[in-house]
């Protein structure tokens, strides 16, 4: 079954809202450094669930361009359907 942005954001939100300490409205357009202000150790906390949840793997490298909730969504989706 392919997977899309679309289908994945829903459960990511679901899963990012525990780290939602500032409990702002979470969107695909939420940025992980500027709105919710999560630092390095709470955004590992956070792959290492995200990886989980969906059996993957988020590399490393693509880490810095996973800016906000769409661009992880994205990310899943993509690896997902490889």
């Amino acid at each position: 079954m392919s997977l899309s942005k679309d289908t994945v954001l829903p459960r990511l939100i679901e899963i990012i809202e525990p780290f939602n300490k500032k409990g702002i409205a979470l969107s695909a357009d939420t940025s992980f450094a500027r709105d919710l202000e999560l630092d390095s150790l709470t955004v590992m906390d956070l792959v290492a669930e995200i990886e989980d949840e969906y059996d993957i793997i988020l590399p490393v490298n693509m880490l810095p361009d996973l800016e906000t909730i769409g661009d992880v969504a994205g990310a899943v989706a993509e690896i997902k359907n490889k």
